[in-house]
This record gives C-alpha cells, sequence and structure tokens, in this order.
C-alpha cells in the first residue's frame, strides 16, 4: 500500500489537455491517458461526482494529503465532517461557521 501523497500543479499537468466542462470520470480518463501516477488517479477518485467547469473548481475540489493544509488539524477537519459545507467541495477545503463569540469579538 503506498502512503505517498500527490500535489494540485501534479492533477493539475495530467489534466492540462482536458476540455471544460469536464465530468469526474473524464478527468479520470484523461489523467489515465497522460500517463498520471497512481496516486494522481487516486486523488482524483476521491473528487465529487460532479461537472467542473474549470481547473480551478478542480484544485479546489481535489483531494491531495489533507494534513499539509496550513491550519488544519485533526480538531477542525472532525468538525467540518460534523457540519458538512456547500457541495461539491472537498471536506478538507470546507470552511467553518463562526461562533457567536468570534463574532462578537469581530465588532
Amino acid at each position: 500500500m503506498s502512503t505517498g501523497h500527490t500535489s494540485v500543479p501534479e492533477v493539475l499537468d495530467a489534466l492540462k489537455d482536458v476540455t471544460y466542462p469536464a465530468g469526474k470520470e473524464q478527468l479520470i480518463s484523461a489523467a489515465r491517458q497522460a500517463g498520471a501516477g497512481d496516486e494522481v488517479v487516486k486523488a482524483l477518485r476521491g473528487m465529487p461526482a460532479e461537472q467542473y467547469a474549470g481547473r480551478a473548481e478542480v484544485a479546489r475540489s481535489v483531494r491531495v494529503d489533507p494534513d499539509s493544509d496550513p491550519g488544519t488539524d485533526a480538531g477542525r477537519r472532525a468538525g467540518q465532517a460534523r457540519r458538512g459545507g456547500k457541495p461539491g467541495l472537498s471536506q478538507h477545503l470546507r470552511e467553518e461557521p463562526r461562533t457567536p463569540i468570534q463574532e462578537e469579538f469581530d465588532r
């Protein structure tokens, strides 16, 4: 079992010849045809099955190594999992709602 991870630039490089909008299966197929590695294909498989309008949407939705995201820890990821978020956005990119105390401090 591989423990390596891919990066967003690697994923986008494998999708450089894709014509958008494109669905998840089309992106996976294009990555395979471009000779992408197993980790890139695995990251694409982890995306929601939706239509993607462009590379920016793919970059926001592709699941790479969530532990490398700045500012995320196990507690925050667990909170995001409980609350859900915008459909089509990878779990590790979902924003947490502000608490009433945080909103009060911002006033």
